[in-house]
């Protein structure tokens, strides 16, 4: 039956032929459409009353079982979007307590934070204003018809912003979510996150119209902060954060929320992102393609384990210097972490190379001079040296003026896996792939 339709449509019109092939609930069938171009990507559904989406093609036909024709109406998104980061200019420049972005890192996946990195979060025994150092880089996010300035995190899972219904003071300085203007509020639903610094914020949750890169996600979910800490308040650059990890760790209760990224993963020609981060400038965020102009060489797939949420992945081994260690390394991907967070053992190997090193209880970390030089780190990943040069771990002086410099690798705190944050994923391309999943890493250009 189809070759006899082919043919017929062969004969009857000059145009291609395409085979669409689409998942019913049962059984499976295939169907013909036909169009003008020479592409025709189609989008691979499971339910039979989801839309089938056809990427930067307008259908031009669609043909019933017995050949009879008839328009059919299909949107028709981009193939993918590219979203730089930017810098925002805040109305002071923003200090970093050292131990509290540690402090954080660890409790976020659950970690027991050492009692003297908690207490010198606390007292800020280590703050410093980066000069050399990264600023902070954020991307731009419309929410209703408010553009707020979010950091994206691949290890988390909630998109949460600064709200009207915070008390006026709070709102000071940063761009806010009105949730009255065009948000719809869940009944009963809540939000809340907290931070080993001390650090938290919680609220209600609003369905709302979501616009990254000229792409809409209509109905996501939008936790806007009612109540928030001062350590967010103090940090005029950030609005608030989009969550990129899977949707199975989202905290909204009763029910948890998609991310930005399910919502609109059916609208892109692959279902992935891609990120480059960079060091001393704004990175980018590559949505439903990859480009092959942001690295060198053949990127490398390494399966993701996503059953804990996360983008967990294991390593080969590891090299510190040029002394390789056959040890595999599992760990997460999270671009919402700033830290190389590994086990204890390799910390220390590591800073066993660089002179006058120290784990310095008084700043919560492992610390050396900042004149020092610091061997280049490699993970291999199915073959690729990932390489995090020497450079890059040398993260910041502990306090503004001080010679004494904190390391950007730091422990994990026994939790079993490590944290690759963007200390290792400014040197890699990376892509987030939800067909597999999996990991591809490849050296930026």
């Amino acid at each position: 039956m189809a070759l006899t339709l082919e043919a017929f449509l062969r004969a009857q019109y000059p145009w291609e032929i395409y085979k669409v092939r689409f998942v019913a609930a049962c059984p499976e069938i295939s169907i013909l459409v036909f169009a003008r171009s020479t592409r025709l990507i189609s989008s691979i559904y499971r339910s039979a009353f989801k839309m089938v989406v056809f990427s930067k093609v307008t259908a031009a036909l669609a043909l019933s079982a017995i050949a009879s024709a008839a328009a059919v109406p299909v949107q028709s998104p981009r193939k993918g979007f590219t979203v730089n980061q930017v810098t925002r200019t805040a109305t002071r420049t923003k200090d970093v307590n050292l131990p509290g972005v540690y402090a954080n890192a660890l409790s976020k996946y659950g970690a027991t934070v050492p009692a003297n990195v908690q207490a010198a979060a606390v007292s800020g025994s280590a703050i410093t204003t980066p000069e050399d150092g990264d600023i902070e880089y954020l991307t731009p996010v419309t929410i209703g018809g408010t553009t707020l300035n979010l950091d994206i995190d691949t290890g988390s899972a909630d998109l949460w912003v600064f709200s009207d219904e915070l008390p006026t003071s709070q709102q000071r300085g940063h761009a806010i979510y009105k949730t009255g203007s065009s948000g719809t509020k869940i009944s009963g639903a809540r939000w809340s996150i907290s931070y080993g610094d001390g650090s938290g914020a919680s609220g209600d949750v609003y369905k709302d119209t979501v616009t990254v890169g000229g792409v809409k996600a209509t109905n996501q979910a939008v936790e806007a902060a009612k109540q928030i800490s001062t350590q967010f308040v103090q940090d005029q650059n950030n609005d608030g954060l989009l969550g990129l990890a899977f949707s199975s760790i989202n905290t909204v209760s009763p029910s948890p929320q998609t991310t930005f990224f399910d919502t609109v993963k059916s609208q892109l020609d692959e279902p992935l992102f891609a990120v480059t981060l960079k060091h001393n400038a704004p990175g980018t965020y590559d949505f439903g393609f990859i480009d092959k102009s942001k690295y060198t060489g053949s990127l490398v797939y390494t399966d993701v384990d996503s059953s804990q949420g996360f983008w967990s992945f294991t390593a080969d081994s590891y090299k510190i210097g040029t002394s390789t260690k056959r040890s595999s390394v599992t760990g997460i991907a999270d671009t919402g972490t700033t830290l190389l967070l590994l086990d204890d053992s390799i910390v220390a190997a590591y800073y066993k190379q660089v002179s006058g090193s120290r784990n310095n209880l008084s700043v919560g970390g492992y610390t050396f001079p900042c004149s020092a030089t610091l061997p280049d780190f490699t993970v291999t990943i199915g073959g690729h040296d990932a390489v995090v040069p020497g450079k890059l771990i040398n993260y910041a002086a502990v306090s503004t003026g001080s010679s004494t410099c904190y390391g950007g690798i730091q422990s994990n705190s026994g939790i079993g896996f490590s944290i690759f944050g963007d200390i290792f994923l400014k040197s890699q391309y990376v892509v987030f792939d939800s067909q597999g999943p999996r990991l591809g890493f490849a050296a930026q250009a």
